[in-house]
Protein backbone atom coordinates (compact mmCIF):
# COMPACT_ATOMS: atom_id res chain seq x y z
CA UNK A 1 0.00 0.00 0.00
CA UNK A 2 1.03 3.87 -0.93
CA UNK A 3 2.09 5.19 2.14
CA UNK A 4 2.92 9.08 2.22
CA UNK A 5 5.25 8.62 4.92
CA UNK A 6 7.63 6.96 2.65
CA UNK A 7 6.77 9.68 -0.11
CA UNK A 8 7.91 12.32 2.12
CA UNK A 9 11.69 11.56 2.33
CA UNK A 10 12.02 10.57 -1.55
CA UNK A 11 10.40 14.07 -1.92
CA UNK A 12 12.84 15.84 0.55
CA UNK A 13 15.55 14.30 -1.24
CA UNK A 14 14.67 14.82 -4.57
CA UNK A 15 14.44 18.86 -3.58
CA UNK A 16 17.74 18.49 -1.84
CA UNK A 17 19.75 17.36 -5.11
CA UNK A 18 18.02 20.00 -7.04
CA UNK A 19 18.75 23.06 -4.66
CA UNK A 20 22.41 21.71 -4.99
CA UNK A 21 22.43 21.29 -8.65
CA UNK A 22 22.25 25.13 -9.13
CA UNK A 23 22.23 24.67 -12.80
CA UNK A 24 19.26 22.26 -12.92
CA UNK A 25 17.52 25.51 -10.87
CA UNK A 26 18.85 27.69 -12.97
CA UNK A 27 17.18 25.75 -15.99
CA UNK A 28 13.88 25.04 -14.08
CA UNK A 29 13.47 28.81 -12.98
CA UNK A 30 15.40 31.16 -14.51
CA UNK A 31 15.34 29.90 -18.10
CA UNK A 32 11.66 30.35 -18.80
CA UNK A 33 11.87 34.11 -18.13
CA UNK A 34 14.95 34.47 -20.42
CA UNK A 35 13.17 32.17 -23.20
CA UNK A 36 9.81 34.31 -22.90
CA UNK A 37 12.22 37.53 -23.54
CA UNK A 38 14.07 36.12 -26.06
CA UNK A 39 11.34 34.60 -28.32
CA UNK A 40 9.02 37.97 -27.36
CA UNK A 41 11.25 40.52 -29.02
CA UNK A 42 13.27 38.16 -31.25
CA UNK A 43 10.90 36.03 -33.18
CA UNK A 44 8.22 38.04 -34.36
CA UNK A 45 6.05 38.05 -36.78
CA UNK A 46 5.11 41.91 -37.43
CA UNK A 47 6.69 42.80 -40.96
CA UNK A 48 7.43 46.43 -39.68
CA UNK A 49 10.49 48.61 -41.30
CA UNK A 50 10.28 47.33 -44.87
CA UNK A 51 13.02 49.57 -46.87
CA UNK A 52 11.61 50.86 -49.75
CA UNK A 53 13.65 52.34 -52.49
CA UNK A 54 11.46 55.39 -55.36
CA UNK A 55 11.54 55.37 -58.06
CA UNK A 56 9.42 58.23 -59.56
CA UNK A 57 9.66 59.17 -62.84
CA UNK A 58 7.12 61.68 -63.18
CA UNK A 59 8.60 63.88 -59.86
CA UNK A 60 5.24 65.82 -59.77
CA UNK A 61 3.08 67.07 -56.40
CA UNK A 62 0.70 64.26 -57.64
CA UNK A 63 3.43 61.46 -57.03
CA UNK A 64 5.08 62.81 -54.28
CA UNK A 65 1.48 63.01 -52.46
CA UNK A 66 1.29 59.00 -53.55
CA UNK A 67 4.63 57.95 -52.37
CA UNK A 68 4.23 60.02 -48.88
CA UNK A 69 1.01 57.77 -48.06
CA UNK A 70 3.31 54.90 -47.91
CA UNK A 71 6.44 56.55 -45.92
CA UNK A 72 4.27 58.15 -43.29
CA UNK A 73 3.66 54.55 -41.52
CA UNK A 74 5.57 52.46 -39.37
CA UNK A 75 5.27 49.93 -42.46
CA UNK A 76 8.14 51.27 -44.66
CA UNK A 77 11.38 53.53 -44.27
CA UNK A 78 12.58 54.84 -47.41
CA UNK A 79 16.24 53.96 -48.52
CA UNK A 80 16.76 55.44 -51.67
CA UNK A 81 15.47 57.67 -54.52
CA UNK A 82 16.31 56.27 -57.84
CA UNK A 83 17.11 57.72 -61.13
CA UNK A 84 17.20 54.58 -63.41
CA UNK A 85 15.90 51.20 -63.82
CA UNK A 86 19.33 49.33 -64.15
CA UNK A 87 19.86 51.09 -59.73
CA UNK A 88 16.30 48.99 -59.42
CA UNK A 89 18.57 45.22 -59.43
CA UNK A 90 21.40 46.79 -57.82
CA UNK A 91 19.13 47.71 -54.55
CA UNK A 92 17.26 44.34 -54.65
CA UNK A 93 20.55 42.42 -54.98
CA UNK A 94 22.32 44.44 -52.62
CA UNK A 95 19.48 44.35 -50.23
CA UNK A 96 19.63 47.87 -49.41
CA UNK A 97 16.01 48.01 -50.26
CA UNK A 98 13.34 44.71 -50.19
CA UNK A 99 10.85 47.24 -52.55
CA UNK A 100 10.59 49.33 -55.14
CA UNK A 101 7.58 51.40 -55.99
CA UNK A 102 7.65 52.52 -59.59
CA UNK A 103 6.04 55.65 -60.92
CA UNK A 104 5.18 55.92 -64.63
CA UNK A 105 5.89 59.16 -66.28
CA UNK A 106 3.05 61.26 -66.85
CA UNK A 107 1.35 59.82 -63.85
CA UNK A 108 -0.17 62.99 -62.56
CA UNK A 109 -1.27 64.36 -66.01
CA UNK A 110 -2.73 61.05 -66.58
CA UNK A 111 -4.91 61.13 -63.67
CA UNK A 112 -6.42 64.53 -64.00
CA UNK A 113 -7.76 63.44 -67.65
CA UNK A 114 -9.35 60.04 -65.70
CA UNK A 115 -7.36 57.87 -67.05
CA UNK A 116 -6.22 54.67 -65.41
CA UNK A 117 -2.12 54.45 -64.00
CA UNK A 118 -0.09 51.60 -63.74
CA UNK A 119 2.01 51.64 -60.74
CA UNK A 120 4.77 48.96 -60.52
CA UNK A 121 5.74 47.36 -57.43
CA UNK A 122 8.95 45.31 -56.98
CA UNK A 123 9.06 42.94 -53.94
CA UNK A 124 12.64 40.71 -53.55
CA UNK A 125 10.66 37.40 -53.05
CA UNK A 126 13.86 35.74 -50.89
CA UNK A 127 11.63 35.81 -48.06
CA UNK A 128 8.28 34.75 -48.77
CA UNK A 129 7.13 35.76 -45.69
CA UNK A 130 7.91 39.23 -45.70
CA UNK A 131 7.60 39.72 -49.17
CA UNK A 132 3.91 38.42 -48.84
CA UNK A 133 2.78 40.88 -46.04
CA UNK A 134 5.03 43.93 -48.07
CA UNK A 135 3.28 43.27 -51.04
CA UNK A 136 0.23 43.57 -49.29
CA UNK A 137 0.65 46.67 -47.87
CA UNK A 138 1.83 48.16 -50.54
CA UNK A 139 -1.37 46.76 -52.35
CA UNK A 140 -3.74 48.01 -49.45
CA UNK A 141 -2.11 51.46 -49.73
CA UNK A 142 -2.53 51.74 -53.27
CA UNK A 143 -6.31 50.94 -53.40
CA UNK A 144 -6.66 53.45 -50.60
CA UNK A 145 -5.15 56.21 -52.84
CA UNK A 146 -7.25 55.09 -55.46
CA UNK A 147 -10.15 55.56 -53.88
CA UNK A 148 -9.20 58.89 -52.35
CA UNK A 149 -8.61 59.83 -56.00
CA UNK A 150 -12.36 58.34 -57.15
CA UNK A 151 -13.76 60.39 -54.18
CA UNK A 152 -12.08 63.67 -55.46
CA UNK A 153 -13.17 62.99 -59.19
CA UNK A 154 -16.99 62.80 -57.51
CA UNK A 155 -16.72 65.72 -55.94
CA UNK A 156 -15.52 67.84 -58.44
CA UNK A 157 -18.53 66.53 -60.85
CA UNK A 158 -21.00 68.08 -58.09
CA UNK A 159 -21.66 65.09 -55.65
CA UNK A 160 -21.04 66.81 -52.55
CA UNK A 161 -20.98 63.50 -50.70
CA UNK A 162 -20.30 60.73 -52.85
CA UNK A 163 -20.33 57.64 -50.72
CA UNK A 164 -18.97 54.29 -51.95
CA UNK A 165 -21.01 50.60 -52.07
CA UNK A 166 -19.21 48.86 -49.76
CA UNK A 167 -18.25 50.76 -46.56
CA UNK A 168 -15.49 48.39 -45.22
CA UNK A 169 -14.47 48.60 -41.57
CA UNK A 170 -12.25 45.85 -39.98
CA UNK A 171 -12.62 45.33 -36.19
CA UNK A 172 -9.59 43.11 -35.02
CA UNK A 173 -10.91 41.15 -31.71
CA UNK A 174 -9.04 39.52 -28.79
CA UNK A 175 -5.65 41.48 -30.15
CA UNK A 176 -6.31 44.11 -31.56
CA UNK A 177 -3.29 45.56 -31.74
CA UNK A 178 -2.16 42.28 -33.65
CA UNK A 179 1.17 42.22 -31.85
CA UNK A 180 3.15 38.60 -31.97
CA UNK A 181 3.87 39.02 -27.82
CA UNK A 182 0.28 38.26 -27.31
CA UNK A 183 0.15 35.12 -29.80
CA UNK A 184 3.97 33.69 -28.82
CA UNK A 185 3.42 33.89 -24.76
CA UNK A 186 0.51 31.13 -24.46
CA UNK A 187 2.32 28.64 -26.71
CA UNK A 188 5.53 29.47 -24.61
CA UNK A 189 4.10 28.23 -21.48
CA UNK A 190 3.39 24.73 -23.50
CA UNK A 191 6.91 25.19 -24.70
CA UNK A 192 9.11 25.49 -21.64
CA UNK A 193 6.38 23.09 -19.58
CA UNK A 194 7.12 20.39 -21.93
CA UNK A 195 11.03 20.67 -22.11
CA UNK A 196 11.18 20.95 -18.38
CA UNK A 197 9.16 18.32 -17.52
CA UNK A 198 10.62 15.21 -19.65
CA UNK A 199 13.88 16.24 -19.33
CA UNK A 200 14.07 16.84 -15.42
CA UNK A 201 11.87 13.73 -14.93
CA UNK A 202 14.36 11.46 -17.16
CA UNK A 203 17.73 13.13 -15.35
CA UNK A 204 16.43 12.21 -12.34
CA UNK A 205 15.56 8.62 -12.43
CA UNK A 206 18.53 8.11 -14.67
CA UNK A 207 21.02 9.32 -12.91
CA UNK A 208 19.98 7.32 -9.87
CA UNK A 209 20.57 4.14 -11.80
CA UNK A 210 23.86 5.26 -13.58
CA UNK A 211 25.06 6.81 -9.86
CA UNK A 212 24.10 3.34 -8.49
CA UNK A 213 21.82 4.21 -5.64
CA UNK A 214 19.13 2.88 -7.81
CA UNK A 215 19.78 -0.80 -6.52
CA UNK A 216 19.40 0.37 -2.60
CA UNK A 217 16.28 1.75 -2.99
CA UNK A 218 15.32 -1.20 -4.79
CA UNK A 219 16.15 -3.51 -1.53
CA UNK A 220 14.01 -0.26 0.82
CA UNK A 221 10.70 -0.94 1.75
CA UNK A 222 9.84 1.72 -0.66
CA UNK A 223 7.33 0.72 -3.12
CA UNK A 224 8.12 1.63 -7.23
CA UNK A 225 5.18 4.09 -7.37
CA UNK A 226 6.12 6.08 -4.24
CA UNK A 227 9.41 6.34 -5.72
CA UNK A 228 7.80 7.74 -8.87
CA UNK A 229 5.72 9.69 -6.93
CA UNK A 230 8.12 11.36 -4.49
CA UNK A 231 10.40 11.84 -7.88
CA UNK A 232 8.25 13.50 -9.84
CA UNK A 233 6.46 15.98 -7.51
CA UNK A 234 8.79 18.30 -6.90
CA UNK A 235 9.00 19.26 -10.68
CA UNK A 236 5.31 19.36 -10.76
CA UNK A 237 5.47 22.17 -7.94
CA UNK A 238 8.97 23.90 -10.09
CA UNK A 239 6.71 23.27 -13.58
CA UNK A 240 3.96 25.02 -11.96
CA UNK A 241 6.31 27.91 -10.44
CA UNK A 242 7.85 28.22 -14.10
CA UNK A 243 3.42 28.99 -15.66
CA UNK A 244 3.52 31.64 -13.09
CA UNK A 245 6.28 33.44 -13.59
CA UNK A 246 6.02 33.32 -17.52
CA UNK A 247 2.48 34.88 -17.17
CA UNK A 248 3.64 37.54 -14.72
CA UNK A 249 6.70 38.32 -17.15
CA UNK A 250 4.46 38.09 -20.24
CA UNK A 251 2.29 40.69 -18.03
CA UNK A 252 5.26 43.27 -17.46
CA UNK A 253 6.65 43.05 -21.00
CA UNK A 254 4.11 42.57 -23.30
CA UNK A 255 1.04 43.09 -21.53
CA UNK A 256 -0.64 39.95 -21.81
CA UNK A 257 -3.42 39.67 -19.63
CA UNK A 258 -5.38 36.19 -19.07
CA UNK A 259 -9.28 36.97 -20.12
CA UNK A 260 -10.53 33.14 -18.77
CA UNK A 261 -9.97 31.50 -15.52
CA UNK A 262 -6.91 31.49 -13.68
CA UNK A 263 -7.99 28.34 -12.11
CA UNK A 264 -9.15 26.70 -15.22
CA UNK A 265 -5.78 27.56 -16.72
CA UNK A 266 -3.33 25.97 -13.73
CA UNK A 267 -6.04 22.67 -14.16
CA UNK A 268 -5.18 22.27 -17.98
CA UNK A 269 -1.31 23.25 -16.94
CA UNK A 270 -1.44 20.34 -14.42
CA UNK A 271 -2.99 18.09 -16.83
CA UNK A 272 0.07 18.77 -19.42
CA UNK A 273 2.53 18.55 -16.94
CA UNK A 274 1.71 15.13 -16.55
CA UNK A 275 1.91 14.61 -19.96
CA UNK A 276 5.42 15.88 -19.93
CA UNK A 277 6.38 13.53 -16.77
CA UNK A 278 4.74 10.47 -18.73
CA UNK A 279 7.09 10.90 -21.51
CA UNK A 280 9.97 11.87 -18.89
CA UNK A 281 9.48 8.16 -16.91
CA UNK A 282 9.17 6.40 -20.30
CA UNK A 283 12.40 8.31 -21.52
CA UNK A 284 13.95 6.92 -18.20
CA UNK A 285 12.70 3.18 -18.84
CA UNK A 286 14.82 2.79 -21.57
CA UNK A 287 17.63 5.38 -21.14
CA UNK A 288 21.07 3.53 -18.64
CA UNK A 289 23.04 6.68 -19.61
CA UNK A 290 22.19 10.44 -18.62
CA UNK A 291 23.82 11.60 -22.13
CA UNK A 292 21.29 9.54 -24.18
CA UNK A 293 18.61 10.18 -21.65
CA UNK A 294 19.29 13.79 -22.13
CA UNK A 295 19.39 13.45 -26.30
CA UNK A 296 16.68 11.28 -26.41
CA UNK A 297 14.13 13.52 -24.23
CA UNK A 298 15.30 16.75 -26.01
CA UNK A 299 14.14 14.98 -29.23
CA UNK A 300 10.68 14.17 -28.06
CA UNK A 301 9.84 17.17 -26.96
CA UNK A 302 11.38 19.80 -28.71
CA UNK A 303 10.88 18.60 -31.94
CA UNK A 304 7.32 18.33 -31.17
CA UNK A 305 6.47 21.15 -29.66
CA UNK A 306 8.53 23.53 -31.56
CA UNK A 307 7.37 22.06 -34.91
CA UNK A 308 4.55 19.95 -34.88
CA UNK A 309 2.45 22.03 -31.95
CA UNK A 310 1.30 25.15 -33.87
CA UNK A 311 3.88 27.39 -31.55
CA UNK A 312 5.69 28.56 -34.48
CA UNK A 313 4.13 27.38 -37.53
CA UNK A 314 0.04 27.13 -38.58
CA UNK A 315 -0.42 23.47 -38.72
CA UNK A 316 -3.32 23.62 -41.33
CA UNK A 317 -0.16 25.01 -43.66
CA UNK A 318 1.72 21.77 -43.35
CA UNK A 319 1.27 18.41 -45.47
CA UNK A 320 -1.09 16.45 -44.71
CA UNK A 321 0.79 13.35 -43.26
CA UNK A 322 2.16 15.63 -40.80
CA UNK A 323 -1.08 17.28 -39.88
CA UNK A 324 -1.87 13.76 -39.43
CA UNK A 325 0.91 13.51 -36.88
CA UNK A 326 0.77 16.54 -34.75
CA UNK A 327 -2.82 14.69 -33.74
CA UNK A 328 -0.82 12.48 -31.66
CA UNK A 329 1.16 15.50 -29.92
CA UNK A 330 -0.31 16.67 -26.57
CA UNK A 331 1.19 20.18 -27.12
CA UNK A 332 -0.82 21.06 -30.25
CA UNK A 333 -3.88 20.60 -27.97
CA UNK A 334 -2.58 22.05 -24.91
CA UNK A 335 -1.67 25.46 -26.76
CA UNK A 336 -4.88 25.65 -28.42
CA UNK A 337 -6.17 25.42 -24.37
CA UNK A 338 -3.61 28.13 -23.86
CA UNK A 339 -4.68 30.81 -26.38
CA UNK A 340 -8.51 29.55 -25.77
CA UNK A 341 -8.35 30.51 -21.94
CA UNK A 342 -5.85 33.73 -21.98
CA UNK A 343 -6.60 35.65 -25.67
CA UNK A 344 -10.27 34.80 -26.17
CA UNK A 345 -11.26 33.91 -22.46
CA UNK A 346 -13.09 30.93 -23.36
CA UNK A 347 -14.30 28.14 -20.63
CA UNK A 348 -13.96 24.54 -20.60
CA UNK A 349 -17.30 23.83 -22.54
CA UNK A 350 -15.05 25.42 -25.63
CA UNK A 351 -12.21 23.02 -25.59
CA UNK A 352 -13.01 19.95 -23.81
CA UNK A 353 -12.40 17.48 -26.72
CA UNK A 354 -8.30 18.96 -26.24
CA UNK A 355 -8.70 18.55 -22.23
CA UNK A 356 -10.42 14.78 -22.80
CA UNK A 357 -7.97 14.11 -24.82
CA UNK A 358 -4.58 15.35 -22.94
CA UNK A 359 -5.96 13.15 -19.83
CA UNK A 360 -6.44 9.97 -22.34
CA UNK A 361 -2.56 10.53 -23.51
CA UNK A 362 -1.40 11.30 -19.60
CA UNK A 363 -2.99 8.15 -19.24
CA UNK A 364 -1.47 6.04 -21.65
CA UNK A 365 1.90 7.16 -21.17
CA UNK A 366 2.25 6.73 -17.58
CA UNK A 367 0.50 3.45 -18.11
CA UNK A 368 3.38 2.27 -20.30
CA UNK A 369 5.87 3.86 -18.45
CA UNK A 370 5.04 2.65 -15.09
CA UNK A 371 5.06 -1.32 -17.39
CA UNK A 372 8.49 -0.40 -18.46
CA UNK A 373 9.65 1.09 -15.15
CA UNK A 374 8.35 -2.04 -13.10
CA UNK A 375 10.90 -4.35 -14.79
CA UNK A 376 13.72 -2.20 -13.63
CA UNK A 377 13.07 -3.34 -9.81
Amino acid sequence: MISRARIRPIIRKELRQILRDRRSLGVLLAVPAVMLILFGYALNYDVKHVPLAIFDQDNTTTSRELTDGFLHTEYFDRVASLTSERQIDTMLVRQIARAVLVIPVDFEKNLRANHSVEVQVIVDGSNATNATAAAGYLAAMAQDYSTKITLQALSSNGISKPELPIDYRARIWYNPELTSPKFLVPGLIGFILMISTVISTSLSIVREREKGTMEQIIVSPIHPMELIIGKTMPYVVISLISTTLILFTGYLLFDVVIRGSIILLYAESLIFIFCGLGLGLWVSSISDKQESAFQLATLVSVLPTFMLSGFAFPIRNMPVVIQAITYVNPARYFLWILRAIILRGAGLEVFWEQTLFMVVFAAGIVTISWNKMKKLF
